[in-house]
């Protein structure tokens, strides 16, 4: 028989589980999504599953604020988007450390693994489409609101302590950028310290592929113009 404590924290949510807790965060469908050990090619799959589930909850959870620190700005709201874009750019940080339990596995039975993964590849991540959809949509409202100041990025960033909202925006940006651009570079030095850099990966693309995709920025223009401030700088 329950007693009275039993009764009064009884579960009162719907849903499966024998808790509240359960039930809102929907534990028994969220870890029933990793293969069991009846399925394994071996037990690493779980630590495979698990890094890249998570990732893709987090690149959701990144990608949603993004997209709405861009709406923010569209309304000239500086503030709340820099609050979110710090969420952001914390979610590409906890995803590029959970990378390093990815080189816990040996090479050799990693092997077994990528057998059964068919033509699966990073290339196809959810998460990381939602990032790359949102993120020109942020830069749009950036340089919206820095062109409405009259300011070129170069000018901004001179004249930043007059501009502070503006600047610490562009600094946002440049942040974000740079995590998604770590963010990869781990992936593709865990890629090829797990099964070389001279291969090729699972759906036919060369690993080194994955190299060169680095250098790509999603605002060139604010990196470019590091190179123009030191220039106007040393003309000085």
């Amino acid at each position: 028989m329950a007693t009275a404590d039993q009764d009064e924290f009884a579960p009162i949510l719907p849903g499966a589980g024998g808790s509240d807790y359960e039930r809102y965060l929907r534990t028994d469908e969220l870890l029933a999504l990793q293969k069991g050990p009846d399925e394994w090619v071996h037990r690493d799959e779980l630590l495979f599953q698990t890094v890249h589930q998570s990732s893709e909850l987090w690149l959701k959870l990144a990608a949603n604020e993004v997209e709405q620190a861009a709406r923010h700005l569209r309304e000239k709201e500086i503030a709340p988007a820099l609050r979110l874009l710090r969420r952001a750019s914390l979610c590409l940080q906890l995803i590029t450390a959970q990378l390093d339990m990815l080189e816990q596995m040996s090479p050799w039975e990693y092997q077994t693994i990528r057998k059964v993964l068919g033509h699966g590849s990073g290339f196809d991540s959810p998460g990381f489409r939602e990032v790359r959809r949102v993120s020109p949509e942020l830069g749009e409202a950036f340089h919206a609101l820095r062109r409405e100041a009259g300011l070129s990025i170069v000018d901004l960033y001179v004249r930043g302590r007059e501009f502070e909202d503006l600047y610490q925006l562009a600094e946002a940006l440049t942040e974000w950028d740079e995590r998604v651009t770590i963010w990869r570079f781990r992936h593709y030095k865990v890629v090829s310290r797990i099964i070389g850099d001279e291969v090729v990966g699972t759906q036919g693309t060369p690993v080194e592929l994955l190299g060169s995709l680095i250098k790509r920025n999603l605002y060139p223009e604010l990196w470019r113009a590091r190179n123009e401030i030191t220039a106007r700088s040393n003309e000085e």
